[in-house]
């Protein structure tokens, strides 16, 4: 791994303004079908494909497993 690279990418990236900032993200995050993560997450949450688990039981609690 480059580090010199990525503490350079790093330095650049956090010296940009918050436009700037909001327009690396939206191309580094922006896949190339035209589909990014945000888009994905409201279809998911605006569409009736997961309205079956409001009739699941809820099986699980704050208890369970270990804390990290």
């Amino acid at each position: 791994m480059n580090q010199k690279l990525v503490d350079s990418l790093i330095t650049i990236i956090q010296s940009l303004s918050e436009e700037e900032r909001k327009m690396f993200e939206q191309k580094l995050f922006f896949d190339d079908n035209g589909i990014n993560t945000q888009d994905v997450m409201n279809l998911a949450e605006k569409s009736n494909s997961f309205n079956f688990l409001d009739d699941e039981p809820d099986i699980y609690t704050i208890d369970d497993g270990e804390a990290i």
